[in-house]
């Protein structure tokens, strides 16, 4: 059944809500329209085309990279490591088979995405394997050192720009940081600048390196409650000076009410646009 053609593409981007322009990017890049002439040579889209369009915005919206959402759109299958095979890598001590399931996860979904929705899910599995004995110590280090390392990759230069500044760190006990680093990561997607300090960091160094860097925003995260009631009046003193936000599983809406902070309850993807959302947070 042949289809007909009568949009042009002014039309077809009011009706898909894309500027003809990325049309345009798009029908040259990946060949996401096929326009017919008409007989006065204009340009003219149909009704399949359209729907191309949609389901490539949709892929978009899920955060599918631009190349592999033309790939759905046109009816072209794209397999993509799951959360569950980047685990399976990960607990066989199989560091080929990890890096190139995350190679393929970051070249074809955006970096948000690949975060939500493949690594931290990953971590928790991991947590809760070794929690019930499914996995030993071993198999846990091994694999939050690996993604540790790729994420720390993936941050270098994330302190570039003009945009405004994060300081991350845990305090003094928590050897936990890799959310905090996600967070981190998220964030510089937002177009923040992200200081880095790390874990096992005493609040007193983490007022002295804000106080020079003087950022838009100090972020303190723990798992264990201990590290974060262990200095209570630091921390107070701390938030007294500078916009402060506590996540993790330590952290709690009481505790950052008593102190003056900001509770970020959210997974660290969703922390990060909820902060970015802010003019000032």
């Amino acid at each position: 059944m042949e289809v007909s053609a009568d949009l042009r593409i002014g039309e077809l981007a009011r009706r898909t809500g894309v500027s003809p322009e990325l049309l345009r990017a798009w029908e040259r890049r990946y060949g996401l329209l096929r326009p017919e002439r008409s007989s006065g040579g204009y340009r003219l889209y149909s009704a399949e085309d359209e729907r191309r369009v949609g389901k490539m915005t949709g892929a978009l919206g899920r955060g599918i990279s631009a190349a592999e959402a033309a790939k759905l759109a046109l009816g072209n299958a794209v397999d993509l490591p799951s959360a569950g095979t980047l685990v399976e890598a990960l607990v066989a001590f199989d560091d080929v088979g990890a890096h190139a399931a995350l190679d393929r996860l970051l070249s074809s979904l955006t970096l948000e995405s690949v975060l939500r929705d493949s690594v931290l899910p990953a971590l928790r599995d991991l947590g809760e394997r070794w929690q019930s004995g499914q996995i030993t110590i071993a198999q846990e280090h091994f694999a939050s050192n690996l993604l540790r390392g790729r994420m720390l990759g993936l941050a270098r230069g994330w302190d570039r720009g003009s945009g405004p500044r994060a300081l991350l760190a845990c305090p003094a006990g928590e050897q936990h940081d890799i959310s905090l680093i996600a967070f981190g990561l998220a964030l510089r997607e937002h177009g923040w600048r992200i200081t880095y300090i790390g874990t096992d960091t005493p609040v007193a160094t983490i007022a002295e390196t804000a106080r020079a860097l003087r950022p838009d925003l100090v972020v303190m995260a723990a798992v264990d409650p201990l590290r974060f009631s262990a200095c209570v009046e630091e921390l107070r003193d701390v938030s007294a000076q500078f916009p402060v936000a506590l996540a993790g599983a330590g952290a709690g809406k009481e505790l950052a009410a008593q102190i003056g902070a900001t509770y970020l309850a959210e997974g660290s993807v969703e922390a990060a646009a909820a902060i970015a959302s802010l003019e000032r947070p």
